[in-house]
């Protein structure tokens, strides 16, 4: 696929909206990958983009120490942008500061407004892509109908509740991984689904050739998000691809859930041993 180091001019204004999906992929301090919702993500300019923050999700603290960023806009018509960007800065009064303020989500929002705008410097994008639905539903059927056969035994890792998010067929769900180069990667995954409360599962059937570059072994971000906006981060190791009742399913074996949604973000497991407050 080509890539280019500056966006169409007639493609920007579809960034403008905030009913859209907007990721971004940072990279932590132990060099795994993370994956965050910003519906405020746009270009800026066609070879930069900005955002406003809103949460203290940590994300906005991985760039700080790593500016090596990937991003994704999707519209609501299923087009999409994918690409890799540096972030360069951040500033919390001016006419940017003041434009994303003005929008309606922010705008009428009686609990919270935008209080810093982050800069990023596009490196490369992909340009408009269309979300391939032929192979999307041939996948979903294909890991619902094998995925019984790679369930893991084991204690519980996703609650009910964030089982059945990654079991919908309307979810959304996106793969984020680090390439040699230091920079993040994210991939549609829409066909998978947990395989039990341990693991995912997903026929490489929709992203065929991006899927099968990710190296066995590697760790891997999974984020699951709904139209309602309800989502899940988890993170895990890629166990490449075998056959499960004689299918070919990608297995990832969970070992870390984050909630990313607000007003409380946090690691959900392993379990986060509550502490007493002392200082006031």
């Amino acid at each position: 696929m080509p890539r280019y180091t500056s966006f169409e001019p007639g493609d920007m204004p579809e960034f403008e909206p905030d009913a859209k999906i907007g990721l971004i992929a940072t990279v932590n301090p132990e060099g795994l990958p993370h994956l965050t919702l910003i519906t405020a993500l746009q270009a800026k300019t066609p070879t930069s983009l900005y955002w406003g923050q809103f949460t203290e999700g940590t994300s906005k603290k991985h760039v700080k120490k790593n500016p090596k960023t990937a991003f994704l806009i999707m519209t609501l018509n299923k087009e999409l942008w994918r690409g890799r960007a540096l972030w360069t800065g951040e500033v919390r009064e001016g006419p940017d500061y003041e434009m994303f303020n003005k929008k309606p989500m922010f705008r009428y929002n009686a609990y919270f407004g935008i209080h810093t705008v982050h800069y990023m410097d596009l490196v490369e994008t992909r340009g408009r892509e269309k979300l391939p639905m032929g192979g999307i539903i041939r996948g979903a059927l294909l890991t619902g109908l094998f995925k019984g056969g790679a369930k893991k035994k084991g204690a519980r890792v996703l609650k009910p509740w964030a089982e059945g998010l990654f079991n919908r067929m309307d979810a959304l769900k996106f793969l984020a991984c680090v390439g040699s180069d230091g920079f993040p990667a994210i991939i549609p995954i829409i066909q998978c689904q947990a395989a039990g409360s341990g693991r995912l599962a997903f026929s490489p059937s929709a992203y065929q050739e991006e899927l099968s570059a990710v190296p066995a072994g590697s760790n891997v971000a999974v984020f699951g998000i709904t139209f309602d906006m309800e989502d899940v981060l988890v993170r895990g190791v890629f166990n490449g691809y075998s056959r499960y009742r004689g299918g070919k399913l990608g297995t990832i074996d969970i070992d870390w859930v984050y909630n990313p949604m607000p007003p409380k973000q946090g690691q959900v497991y392993p379990a986060v041993e509550l502490r007493p407050v002392t200082e006031f």
